[in-house]
């Protein structure tokens, strides 16, 4: 009988003195009855204060239930176990009780030394088939380091097209010939450093796992810019990718190669032995290179998955974040294929594309600057999902837009905290208080400076990291942010916290989002990039813009000398953010230096990433309140293509002083649509000879393609 042991024989030897004193056989008679009742007790008590007996013991058995992804459900079943066991004590403890003043002893003896034990070793072998039937069922964590041919089903679906109903799948079986096909090709070379990118999860998720079986280290790049690849691709440095670029593997075709495949031998990977590198760009745009190993990522989904292992469980997962970086090769790929959840092959880029997820429930993994806009939009009654989870990281997410992104989603999302160089570390749901709860596994404290330190499984240095932020730790262990370290100026000798200015903006209540940056010329002064919410814009409908910035300096007045505040103002439909939701500083000087010598119809922050006598290739923000939007599509605003043909000829008569008169058009093609408030990548080549110029129009670092042709332009200006 379960749980007996010590304490059975105790209790036996107690009754047998009390026997010898007394006498009386009738009180040994009561063993039996006597121990199902203390156990009754026993395992009784753990339904009420769980958990629950039988889960205990088995965990005691198997150290690797707690914190695995099938802890809850486990905990759940070995709950419906305990509750057998207590019922079977009800029962044999009775029909025991009652053999001793009903029936011979004879039968007493019988049915207490034979047919309970019988009765007990039925329920053993049924529980233990049940088990092994119920073992079957239960969700398992297979992480990247440990598939096999058979970690699942061959027809296990791994991920799928624009949505789960539309029946385009690739399946387990799928993953293992193509990461046979891609590791034959790998093998081939002998470049230990190989820079992966690629757009589609699905060839992203085959090239890493063949890249980390073959021993390769793992160079990852959102930017993948002809100026910044030059900077990080060392001589011997291959290059796999999705898109058409030159020097470069193009996954699809090498894929496409019908040669038969072993896919029955699967090499395991080594996450200790892994080499990781993701690039950054900082505060100075320029790669930062941070180092990482398979064995911290794995950690990192693991604690996620016990946390919320079962909202994973209950949805197809779906992103609009890069998985260049740490939180969506995390989240987006990693997460769902450890937990065996079937992930969207493409990220998602515009809001609207939500509308299409009402066939199933999805998880979304998104940033803040993907909820702010999806949120404004006035019809957001199509975008309300059915029973959505959603993650958000890459930035603060505002109450307000967290309180919106409910009433419009149908869920409050939950904010994960963290880095590239210490993957997560706390999380919140804002509408619970500001407050951040650490991961489980990590200790945080603040250094003599303010600033937040953190140990955890992902960090490999003992002492831990010193991250950028400051941070007030609470009594019961919480933290609240209270911005970046490295955000304090000194205008006229007199510091100055930029996120102090910014949240004080953003507590006028007339702001949605704000930037404040230090500009210098003559001297160094403070510079407001602003969003004005609904109450802003209806409270300067009317008023000149220099009344505008007169209002906010006299509020600011109240807070801060005026020698601090800012000195120029610029107000805007959005402020421009990278793929993650990071505001791109960038681009927001730039508002405050618009480039003098082309005229782009309100079109801003020319920044020229190369040039030659031939070529050049710049990067612009395309401002919502730009004339090239006006009386285009009123009620879904993009640019137009004729727009967009504007652009290439005013550069190309800016750069290579050509005519602005075009003669002949050839190879047009818009693959994209170009949002307002977005940043775009202009490449032009300019043949002087044909008198062309040959261009493509694509997202920073040229992750989505907007349009590409050539164009014969006339006399110079």
């Amino acid at each position: 009988m379960p749980g007996t042991g010590l304490f059975g024989s105790l209790l036996f030897v107690g009754i047998g003195v009390v026997c010898l004193i007394t006498n009386v056989s009738i009180v040994l008679k009561l063993y039996p009855a006597l121990t199902n009742g203390v156990l009754l007790v026993v395992f009784g008590g753990t339904l009420f204060f769980p958990p629950s007996m039988i889960y205990r013991i088995a965990v005691l058995q198997d150290k690797s239930i707690a914190g695995s992804l099938a802890e809850k459900q486990i905990a759940r079943y070995c709950r419906k176990v305990t509750v057998v066991w207590c019922v079977f004590f009800i029962c044999n403890g009775g029909i025991a009780l009652y053999t001793v003043f009903f029936v011979s002893d004879a039968f007493w003896s019988m049915y207490n030394g034979g047919i309970s034990y019988i009765l007990i070793g039925t329920l053993f072998t049924g529980e233990f088939i049940v088990r092994k039937m119920t073992d079957k069922k239960m969700p398992k964590a297979v992480p990247l380091s440990r598939i096999t041919g058979t970690s699942r089903a061959p027809n296990g679906i791994i991920c799928y097209d624009r949505t789960y109903s539309a029946g385009i799948y690739r399946t387990w079986k799928d993953f293992l010939d193509d990461t046979s096909r891609m590791r034959r090709i790998i093998q081939g070379d002998e470049s230990l450093q190989w820079i992966l990118y690629c757009e589609d999860c699905w060839y992203f998720l085959v090239a890493f796992t063949a890249l980390l079986q073959c021993k390769k280290q793992v160079l990852l790049t959102a930017n993948i810019s002809p100026a910044y690849i030059k900077e990080i691709r060392t001589p011997g440095t291959a290059f796999l990718t999705d898109r058409l670029i030159t020097d470069t593997l193009h996954i699809p075709s090498l894929l496409s190669d019908t040669k038969a495949v072993d896919s029955g031998a699967v090499p395991q990977i080594d996450p200790d032995e892994t080499v990781i590198i993701l690039y950054t760009s900082g505060t100075t745009g320029k790669p930062k290179a941070v180092q990482q190993r398979l064995t911290e990522f794995e950690t990192d989904n693991g604690f996620v998955l016990s946390k919320w292992g079962n909202e994973v469980l209950q949805r197809k997962v779906c992103s609009t974040v890069s998985q260049h970086h740490i939180y969506g090769l995390l989240f987006s790929i990693l997460l769902p294929f450890t937990a065996g959840v079937p992930f969207r092959r493409t990220r998602i880029q515009y809001p609207e594309e939500v509308e299409q997820l009402t066939d199933d429930s999805y998880l979304l993994i998104t940033v803040p600057a993907f909820l702010k806009r999806a949120v404004e939009i006035e019809t957001f009654e199509s975008l309300r999902l059915c029973s959505p989870w959603i993650f958000t990281s890459g930035g603060v997410l505002s109450l307000e837009t967290a309180a919106k992104t409910e009433r419009v989603f149908g869920f409050w999302p939950l904010e994960i905290y963290g880095s590239t160089e210490t993957s997560g570390i706390a999380y919140r749901h804002s509408k619970n208080g500001l407050a951040w709860t650490p991961f489980d596994n990590a200790r945080i404290n603040a250094n003599d400076a303010g600033r937040l330190v953190v140990r955890s499984p992902y960090i490999r240095d003992p002492a831990g990291f010193t991250t950028g932020d400051e941070a007030d730790i609470l009594e019961d262990g919480r933290f609240i942010l209270k911005g970046r370290a490295d955000a304090i100026v000194k205008i006229e000798e007199k510091r100055i916290s930029l996120p102090e200015v910014e949240n004080r903006l953003i507590l006028s209540g007339l702001v949605a989002d704000v930037s404040v940056v230090a500009l210098e010329d003559r001297r160094q002064y403070l510079a407001a990039a602003l969003v004005l919410n609904a109450a802003g814009k209806e409270r300067f409908s009317n008023l000149e813009k220099y009344e505008i910035n007169r209002y906010f300096h006299t509020y600011l007045l109240q807070f801060f000398e005026s020698v601090v505040l800012p000195k120029k103002w610029r107000y805007v439909d959005a402020l421009p953010t990278d793929p993650q939701g990071k505001k791109r500083t960038f681009e927001i000087r730039s508002l405050f230096a618009p480039s003098p010598q082309i005229n782009l119809h309100g079109i801003t922050g020319e920044r020229v990433l190369e040039k030659t006598d031939a070529s050049v290739v710049v990067e612009l923000f395309i401002p919502g309140e730009s004339e090239y939007f006006d009386g285009h599509f009123p009620e879904f605003k993009l640019l137009p293509g004729v727009a967009q043909i504007e652009l290439v000829v005013r550069l190309a008569a800016g750069h290579f002083k050509t005519g602005i008169y075009v003669s002949k058009a050839k190879r047009i093609k818009f693959s994209n649509v170009i949002a307002p408030d977005s940043i775009i990548q202009v490449e032009l080549a300019y043949n002087a000879h044909a008198g062309s110029v040959t261009f493509k129009i694509a997202s920073p670092g040229g992750e989505t393609i907007h349009a590409t042709g050539a164009l014969y332009v006339g006399d110079p200006l």
